[in-house]
């Protein structure tokens, strides 16, 4: 592979970024037509990364760097084997088809533009998320493809159910991706690499490592909630409530293989173990049963189909969890098998609903001849999905019952697992291709017709690639599966595929199984819905009615914090934050090293005794003052001993500054105070007072402290020496100060001033803030008290 093509990888992976800020504006001006013009874009990246196909199957690895933040080592570096590169490809080849059927099903639509442009977003971030080498970026594209299937699935923002399913699944995922981030700074901690290729290449490191336990249960944080495993699963179909382009995309090729990708990818590292091998199968078979069972209960087809995809995600962490090579095997050819079929029927659901105006298959029937080329697609797709031949979805049932009957532990149950899973999503699978097409004809809200080109080439084409996979399965094994499971073990690995076993054996058998116990479950698919639903309703709570508990609990909990902690009261908000001051200064004062340390006391001339005593004296005079406007004018005796200090030290600039500056904000102080109304003494009660001496007390003592032990430190002058030999050059001032403050802190002392400025505009509407009178309420007698104006 020569250079400029690798070098053009950066500009595949980000070219859907580009395509996303032109969408909107080629959609104004094409209407839906602008599909054909902006598929080209996932179109020329297929065909990129399929040039890498031929080297990838020979074993060849390729990586692209270049440096993004090299202070904190984050490269935008890309990995590109057999995994990441057939992940790019189903990303781009099905996304493709999306924009063409985005364009056909949102026709017509105000906001297609910037449907498009969100699907080109969360394409790009999956892109990203494949093909990513370092961890940090890796991470950057996982919780991007979080955010753009956020806007996604909140499409229609008016519906409440959108923003909801929207909201859930950002949260879900959102904080799965901070376990994730966890994980990988974990992972960078213990083998001090950060590229994804290192870690991989570094055999046992994380294995033998006394963090793996945690290292792994983060990673698989990130990748349950990702991938919706149980308990997590419940977000993927109310995700449902996204129109149905974003529903094929995210569940055939992106968002939701993204935790299957993770976990493929980093089986090399943490994969093999105990109990890797243990909670991935319990979990994938949960997952596996609870997504089948609950997608027999529905009715709506986007639905059925979403529950079998919770279903699917947990065969596929099942089969890699039992780290067996050919289970493995079956998990990558069942993910290429799943991405077909799942899309192209997903396609075809939202063909029926948007021809015919409903998505209930107990409301369809008969719609063989007036939608011929849908039902041509639903079929092909729906025996892949079934595992009949000759379609891919076959042999990769056949090659999974392969790996699962030869584990050397637990194989019977895990096997199990997987016939009845099987069989259940063949009943989806009949179901979705059957029942709508077959039958009397049933009369719809619209008259049933077929969808435009734009609509039915996804699926046609993608049900034929299932097809034409299978009938060249032995190209399919070499040039995909191969590669991708030498990915996972982390060895060339040769894959030999047929689509006719050469004998009966197991495998066979329990497809026979399979297909048989899925046939009679389908034809009592109504008294096994009304079971199902039976038993859901008389368990009642699940873990979508927990997630809204969880987020009232949280609200609840976080009003509570709120209201103590933000009670109203300054005189609380002051007193927590300089009794936070104070414990900050003087607790590391005082135990440096552990050990209580004090710094020595400095040998004061007579006349710094002097100063001393005048802070001293004016402290006093603000303890003894009477009223507040006496004890922020007394206030002011402080300023100015410090800036007698400055003078005394040969700094007479400085200290005119502060003469200054203590002066005006004394001014400023006493006018603003008199404007409002003050109490002539504090009415707090003792206790209260004691509180806030002490408070006063620490603060101080921290300070002194602080102070004491920095100027018994030896004297670093390199700043000083700094600004002493160029201040006079870089900014032309003598003055070095003066400098300082306007050249080479111009921006910071820009912001104070703003700061200020914006401060004194505050207060001064504060203080014009006056009590309006009700025009229906009495007049207020003329009294003093009347004339006090409030302060809010």
């Amino acid at each position: 592979m020569t250079p400029a093509a690798l070098d053009t990888t950066i500009l595949a992976v980000l070219a859907p970024f580009a395509a996303a800020i032109i969408a909107p504006i080629a959609t104004k001006a094409l209407k839906h037509n602008a599909a054909w013009l902006l598929a080209i874009v996932p179109l020329l990246i297929f065909l990129h990364f399929t040039r890498f196909v031929p080297g990838v199957s020979e074993g060849e690895v390729y990586t692209i760097a270049k440096e993004w933040v090299p202070a904190y080592g984050v490269t935008l570096s890309f990995y590109l084997d057999g995994l990441s590169t057939l992940f790019a490809m189903l990303i781009s080849g099905i996304g493709t088809f999306i924009i063409l059927y985005a364009g056909g099903y949102l026709k017509g639509h105000p906001q297609q533009g910037r449907f498009f442009s969100f699907l080109f977003m969360f394409m790009g971030a999956m892109l990203g998320l494949v093909t990513s080498d370092n961890l940090l970026s890796l991470f950057i594209f996982w919780e991007l493809t979080s955010i753009t299937s956020f806007l996604l699935i909140g499409f229609d923002h008016l519906r409440a159910a959108s923003r909801r399913a929207a909201l859930q699944a950002l949260l879900v995922t959102g904080g799965g991706g901070l376990a994730l981030l966890a994980g990988f700074l974990l992972i960078m901690q213990v083998t001090g690499m950060s590229q994804m290729s290192q870690v991989l290449a570094g055999g046992d490191v994380l294995r033998n490592s006394g963090l793996y336990l945690p290292i792994l249960i983060l990673v698989l944080g990130g990748a349950f909630t990702k991938s919706a495993q149980f308990p997590f699963h419940f977000w993927l179909p109310n995700a449902m409530e996204a129109p149905t382009p974003v529903s094929a995309f995210l569940h055939s090729a992106t968002m939701v293989k993204a935790g299957v990708y993770l976990l493929m990818r980093m089986h090399p590292a943490l994969g093999g173990t105990e109990v890797w091998m243990t909670v991935l199968p319990l979990f994938g078979g949960i997952t596996l049963l609870v997504g089948t069972i609950l997608a027999v209960r529905q009715t709506d087809l986007k639905l059925m189909l979403a529950y079998t995809t919770v279903a699917s995600l947990g065969l596929l962490v099942m089969l890699t969890g039992t780290s067996s090579q050919k289970a493995l095997e079956g998990a990558v050819l069942y993910l290429l098998a799943h991405s077909l079929f799942k899309g192209a029927l997903f396609m075809v659901a939202g063909i029926i609903d948007h021809e015919t105006g409903t998505r209930d298959v107990t409301k369809l029937g008969g719609l063989r001849k007036a939608m011929p080329i849908t039902f041509a697609a639903a079929a092909l797709a729906g025996l892949s999905m079934a595992g009949l031949p000759p379609f891919i979805g076959f042999i990769a049932k056949e090659v999974l019952y392969y790996g699962t009957w030869g584990l050397s532990s637990g194989a019977l149950l895990v096997t199990a697992v997987a016939v009845v899973g099987n069989a259940l999503m063949l009943v989806i699978a009949a179901a979705v291709a059957i029942k709508p097409f077959f039958g009397p004809e049933v009369h719809t809200p619209k008259h049933a017709h077929e969808g435009p080109v734009l609509l039915w080439a996804g699926p046609v084409v993608l049900s034929l690639t299932g097809l034409a996979a299978a009938l060249l399965a032995h190209s399919t094994g070499e040039l995909f599966i191969g590669p991708m499971l030498s990915s996972l073990v982390g060895a060339q690995t040769a894959v030999e595929l047929h689509l006719i076993p050469g004998y009966i054996s197991a495998p066979l058998i329990l497809s026979i199984i399979t297909v048989a116990l899925g046939i009679g479950l389908f034809l009592m698919l109504g008294r096994l819905r009304a079971a199902v639903a039976g038993v859901l309703k008389a368990i009642g709570w699940g873990p979508d009615k927990g997630f809204d508990q969880f987020v009232a609990a949280i609200v609840k909990l976080s009003t509570g914090v709120t209201r103590l902690l933000q009670g109203g009261s300054m005189q609380t908000y002051m007193a927590v934050v300089f009794l936070a001051t104070g414990a900050a200064l003087l607790l590391p004062a005082v135990f440096a090293n552990g050990m209580p340390q004090v710094p020595e006391w400095p040998d004061f001339r007579f006349y710094e005794w002097a100063v001393i005593l005048i802070a001293v004296a004016g402290l006093g005079a603000v303890l003894v003052a009477n009223t507040r406007l006496t004890a922020i004018v007394t206030l002011g005796i402080q300023g100015f001993a410090v800036a007698l200090i400055f003078m005394l030290f040969g700094a007479p600039d400085l200290s005119f500054t502060q003469f200054m500056v203590e002066t005006l904000s004394v001014v400023i102080l006493a006018l603003v105070m008199t404007r409002l109304n003050l109490s002539p003494r504090d009415h707090r009660p003792m206790v209260a007072r004691i509180v806030s001496v002490a408070i006063a007390a620490a603060v101080g003592l921290g300070f002194t402290l602080v102070l004491l032990a920095i100027t018994q430190q030896p004297f670093d002058s390199r700043l000083s020496d700094f600004f002493s030999q160029y201040s006079r050059v870089i900014a032309h001032g003598r003055n070095i100060v003066n400098v300082i403050i306007v050249d080479f802190r111009g921006f910071d002392t820009l912001g104070e001033i703003s700061v200020v400025v914006l401060t004194g505009l505050s207060v001064l509407a504060l203080i014009r803030i006056r009590t309006k009178p009700d025009a229906s309420a009495p007049k207020a007698s003329k009294s003093p008290k009347a004339k006090t104006v409030e302060a809010r």
